[in-house]
């Protein structure tokens, strides 16, 4: 099986690749390339059958469909992929600059929607292939302390609720993974919120949702489903006070 993650340098990509690597082909398509031939290295002593390396800046949307190619050539398909990649963004400096809203509505919504479509066009014609997005709790109910980063999550969500009920029939699962706070590079320096979790908890909890065909939508950790409905109940004028 040939397994492509888009955004392999971030850590939940990193662990995803490190469970999955045991048999099978691994594509590591990222900006960093020294990162990732070091995780090539360490993936090849856990059993990969072959690792490549593919240079992807997911921010250069009209360059998805070459690298995807570039990753098919000689008749290699991509059986699963992975968009890993985004940004947390500075919502101080999103309220006073246009550039930082749209760098993180870019990054998080648009270069999401066209990575996704674009694998799951050439999945479709097969006839088979998983997709693998990641939403965020942030994008349940967006909040007054984050809103930039949750509209582009919220945006990203209802997108992929589309997209799952387009490819009903067409033999491609597009499977949706939604964190809570995750203590990582990202979140560094912030208070972990209630019901945190570790990239490693993350990437467990995808992989095991993979070998569940029954599986579209995962809230990681489960308790998350419940606080998410809870949320909507919340009075408007008591939504606006909320923490990070």
């Amino acid at each position: 099986m040939t397994i492509a993650i888009f955004g392999a340098n971030s850590e939940i990509g990193a662990e995803i690749a490190t469970l999955m690597a045991p048999g099978n082909n691994i594509v590591l398509a990222g900006r960093r390339m020294d990162d990732l031939e070091r995780q090539a290295v360490n993936l090849r002593h856990r059993g990969a059958r072959e690792v490549h390396c593919v240079f992807f800046d997911a921010t250069e949307t009209s360059t998805h469909s070459r690298v995807i190619d570039v990753i098919e050539q000689e008749g290699t398909t991509i059986d699963v992929a992975f968009a890993m990649f985004g940004v947390l963004g500075n919502q101080q400096e999103a309220e006073r600059s246009g550039e930082e809203v749209h760098r993180i509505l870019h990054t998080d919504f648009t270069a999401q929607a066209v990575l996704l479509t674009e694998l799951t066009h050439r999945m479709k014609q097969r006839g088979r292939g998983t997709v693998v997005a990641f939403s965020s709790i942030a994008g349940a109910r967006v909040r007054r302390p984050n809103y930039v980063y949750g509209s582009a999550k919220c945006g990203l969500d209802g997108f992929c609720q589309g997209m799952q009920d387009a490819l009903v029939g067409t033999g491609v699962r597009l499977l949706v993974i939604r964190p809570g706070f995750v203590i990582g590079r990202m979140t560094q320096g912030m208070d972990p919120a209630p019901l945190s979790s570790t990239p490693a908890r993350v990437a467990r909890a995808t992989v095991d949702a993979l070998a569940n065909p029954h599986a579209t939508n995962i809230w990681v950790p489960a308790q998350l489903k419940v606080l998410a409905a809870v949320m909507q109940l919340v009075p408007r004028w008591l939504w606006r006070r909320a923490p990070r």
